[in-house]
Formats: C-alpha cells, sequence, structure tokens
C-alpha cells in the first residue's frame, strides 16, 4: 500500500480517489499530536494503522517536533513502542470527523 505524505496528513486512497487510511496529526508549538486514525474496514486486521502511525511517529521526529497522542489506537501503539519518546497531551479523545 502506497501512502501520500502531506504536513500534518499521511493516507491512501483507492483506485477511485476514496480515502481508505489516515492518519492525522496536527502540530502546535513543536509538538504533533496524533489525534485520529482510521482505517476502512476492508484492510483492518492487515498491519495498515501500525503502519500509519510508524509512518507518522518516524515525520513527527524527522521534523524536529515533539510526539504526542489523543487518539486511542495511536497511544496503545506508542505505548507497546517505547523507542518513540512522547510528551504529554490532553485525554484520550481521537477526532472522529474525517473532514478536511
Amino acid at each position: 500500500m502506497e501512502f501520500t505524505t502531506e504536513k500534518d496528513r499521511i493516507y491512501a486512497e483507492d483506485a477511485s480517489g476514496k480515502v481508505i487510511a489516515e492518519v492525522t496529526f496536527p502540530t502546535e508549538n513543536g509538538v504533533a499530536v496524533i489525534d485520529h486514525t482510521f482505517v476502512d474496514p476492508s484492510l483492518r486486521g492487515g498491519g495498515v494503522a501500525g503502519k500509519l502511525v510508524k509512518s507518522a511517529a518516524d515525520k513527527i521526529i524527522a521534523d524536529g517536533n515533539k510526539l504526542s497522542a489523543t487518539c486511542s489506537y495511536a497511544v496503545a501503539w506508542l505505548q507497546r513502542h517505547p523507542e518513540y519518546p512522547t510528551v504529554p497531551s490532553g485525554p484520550v479523545a481521537c477526532r472522529i470527523d474525517r473532514r478536511r
């Protein structure tokens, strides 16, 4: 699966242009917060969400920002990957709307 990377978003589309996987991480004051992870039901169980969060974490660190998360999936993923240092953020609460 090929991902497209933007400033605060990494995503994949199907052949028709529909978003089928996405992670968002707005950055403010040098801290990027992973606030949303979405994987289409047809792709679930294939490790796509983990690849998205890893890609986001790698980009955040490469860009020189600190890493945080409020998305429950990203919080759990980061707890399993202590090699990615994080800073505290607000309560766990994913952004539910996918509109940009």
